[in-house]
């Protein structure tokens, strides 16, 4: 069976995510955004994974979607934590390439499966 890279992306990034949130309330002792993007950040790979059992094509699409707007929230408090010093510039740049590079990969599958419609 071929590697779905999008999934593969997607659970690592969720696994840094984890780590992230473990070490804004252990080290940090920030609770609240690190619960925002805990959420977000892990949502993303949760309906990618839910899209691939979509009962139709348009199920599909609605679920890349939601994926899509997760990474854009997970983009902003990223950003958020970057700015108000939570991360240092190198984990939050790289942090936010990976989301970055999910995004542009889940607006190309979203663009080819209404293109096969």
């Amino acid at each position: 069976m071929k590697e779905n890279i999008l999934i593969t992306k997607s659970i690592d990034f969720g696994a840094r995510i984890v780590k992230l949130h473990r070490h804004l309330t252990k080290t940090k002792h920030e609770a609240v955004l690190s619960k925002q993007i805990l959420r977000s950040g892990t949502s993303i790979g949760a309906n990618i994974n839910e899209a691939q059992y979509g009962n139709s094509k348009a199920d599909f699409i609605a679920k890349l979607h939601i994926a899509l707007k997760e990474t854009a929230e997970t983009e902003y408090w990223l950003l958020i934590l970057q700015k108000s010093d939570y991360l240092d510039e190198p984990e939050a740049h790289s942090l936010l390439h990976d989301c970055i590079e999910i995004k542009r990969i889940l607006i190309a599958s979203i663009n080819t499966a209404k293109e096969s419609k």
